[in-house]
């Protein structure tokens, strides 16, 4: 990686071996994370060989130091260069508690819920209609639901996890419903509603919106207009209208933080903030 030091294999795995010495982990470990996320494969087979738990839970930390490290490089090499890419957006919040998940591995499921949704697709049907077979075969065939029972689960923001039980919250199954539909060529976006996020459908003729975490229920910008003035606010454009995927990534990780505030992990809920703060800059 430009700007680290630079080493052998060799000369790292000696490096790695050298932890074991407690008087030697300062600088071992300050060399390690100068060195960044090359070591982690050694540290983790450092983790396997040995049988003493103290340095077993000291690797654990400094490979989730430099796991920790590897997805802010990510995330900042996307807000950079990559934003158009939502699904490695999500996926690079999602290697925050998974990191050895695979982009390839997200990708082919998605490409298989599209086959399935794309078997009842009609392209030439009115939106509302193509809507309506969407939500047939993700609500009631493949069984997506909101997961209202553990609404501030962490796994709830993580695509892999939302794509293994078919439960999320409302942004994680609004994304998963945004991408398979733009995979049909359908014009559907996230909406930034304050408290609930939503989807829009919108191309030059219509626009009318959609809210997954209600198996797909369609509204009216009317609809939109009365949960505003329930809930005092003055409407503002960025109600109705798409948002970019930067914004749906904040929103994920804003989740993912108060979810580790209720489970008392506030270690990770500050690291999660730190995250948020690498897309607002």
């Amino acid at each position: 990686m430009e700007g680290k030091a630079k080493m052998s294999e060799k000369e790292m795995r000696a490096l790695v071996s050298l932890l074991e010495d407690k008087s030697l982990r300062p600088e071992i470990e300050a060399k390690i994370l100068e060195l960044g996320t090359d070591t982690i494969g050694m540290l983790e087979e450092e983790w396997e060989k040995t049988f003493d738990p103290e340095l077993q839970g000291y690797l654990e930390d400094i490979i989730h130091r430099l796991q920790y490290m590897l997805v802010k490089e990510r995330l900042a090499g996307w807000r950079q260069s990559e934003t158009d890419d939502l699904l490695k957006g999500m996926w690079i919040v999602a290697t925050y508690q998974y990191p050895d998940l695979s982009l390839e591995k997200l990708s082919q499921e998605l490409e298989q819920l599209y086959y399935e949704v794309w078997l009842e697709h009609n392209p030439e049907a009115h939106p509302y209609d193509q809507v309506k077979f969407m939500n047939s075969v993700m609500f009631s065939k493949l069984k997506f639901r909101g997961n209202a029972r553990n609404f501030h689960a962490p796994a709830n923001s993580m695509i892999n996890m939302v794509l293994e039980t078919r439960r999320g919250n409302p942004i994680s199954l609004a994304v998963v419903y945004m991408l398979v539909a733009q995979k049909l060529g359908m014009p559907v976006f996230g909406v930034n509603l304050p408290n609930m996020f939503v989807l829009t459908y919108k191309d030059e003729r219509e626009q009318f919106y959609i809210n997954a975490f209600n198996r797909g229920l369609i509204f009216s910008r009317q609809d939109i207009d009365n949960y505003i003035a329930q809930i005092n606010l003055t409407p503002r454009p960025m109600f109705y209208e798409p948002c970019s995927h930067a914004d749906i990534v904040v929103r994920t990780l804003r989740n993912l933080s108060i979810a580790f505030e209720k489970l008392d992990e506030h270690g990770k809920a500050e690291e999660v903030k730190e995250l948020i703060k690498i897309l607002e800059a």
